[in-house]
């Protein structure tokens, strides 16, 4: 299996718009991998891709994808969903439409039935966005009840037991195991079937505890009523008994440069930082 973290960023991109942090300048001035498009992962293998954060069509553009047959979500919220509109761009052909040629390839989106509830629920006055999509051949919905199997691989989906529809996602071929846990993991599933994993990508971590603006928390912080610290992350790994971890969905608040999570990795024997267009290959 080959993923591509095609974005590494948190619900608020690096550089995030206007600011002028150290973090921010130095984004813009030297790109990737010091820059951050919003959280999403590509399964190269067939074609698919986890999540459509409002840039997905930079992140793609940016990391030179040859083709999307599936899409799976994770959950409802604006940083993993709003660009949607991805779909249009990979499956509508303009001048064929107005000929009333449909499409004869639609995308499969996939998600558990409450996540996809909630997908249906997005759109404006006049009805659901995949409704609309799915009318012009552009998509077909399919929901997940527990796990399916495309190609060789099986793609098992664990919901959490947060205070919306959350999944995370356990990739398995040929006895090789990755778990994909983007975003609103927390409290961490203990599911059987996440244990003995390769690698764990999690995201819902604060890194550190001195933040932004020179802000400093402690344990006790509000945001850990919903994030993992990273001494959580790592019990999580050594209780399911997962070999190696990767951070992703990493926050601009975090204040920390690409040099900074290179200087900070080295203080883990299995622990990694991800940043986009990061290669994984089981």
């Amino acid at each position: 299996m080959k993923f591509i973290i095609t974005g590494s960023g948190g619900c608020v991109n690096t550089p995030k718009p206007l600011c002028q942090c150290s973090i921010c300048v130095q984004a813009r001035e030297k790109g990737h991998p010091y820059s951050r498009h919003g959280c999403s992962l590509y399964l190269e293998d067939i074609g698919l891709l986890i999540d459509t954060p409002e840039d997905i069509c930079d992140a793609i553009n940016a990391t030179n994808i040859k083709y999307i047959d599936n899409i799976m979500y994770s959950h409802w919220h604006p940083d993993h969903t709003l660009g949607m509109r991805i779909i249009e761009q990979l499956r509508l052909e303009w001048l064929d439409y107005y000929d009333g040629i449909k499409p004869q390839n639609p995308i499969n989106i996939f998600a558990l039935k409450e996540v996809m509830n909630d997908l249906n629920a997005i759109g404006n006055k006049f009805g659901s966005f995949l409704d609309f999509y799915e009318s012009m051949s552009l998509i077909k919905r399919v929901v997940v009840e527990q796990s399916i199997i495309i190609n060789d691989i099986k793609i098992t989906l664990v919901p959490v037991k947060s205070e919306h529809p959350t999944s995370i996602f356990i990739f398995e071929s040929k006895d090789k195991k990755l778990v994909y846990a983007p975003c609103d993991c927390f409290p961490f599933p203990s599911d059987e079937i996440i244990k003995n994993a390769d690698i764990l990508v999690i995201g819902n971590t604060v890194i550190g505890y001195k933040l932004k603006n020179e802000k400093v928390i402690t344990k006790q912080h509000p945001m850990f009523q919903g994030l993992h610290n990273m001494e959580q992350i790592i019990n999580i790994a050594k209780n399911m008994n997962i070999d190696s971890i990767i951070i992703t969905h990493i926050e601009e608040d975090w204040s920390k440069s690409y040099d900074d999570y290179l200087l900070l990795e080295k203080q883990y024997s299995n622990l990694k930082f991800a940043f986009d267009k990061m290669i994984i290959e089981l």
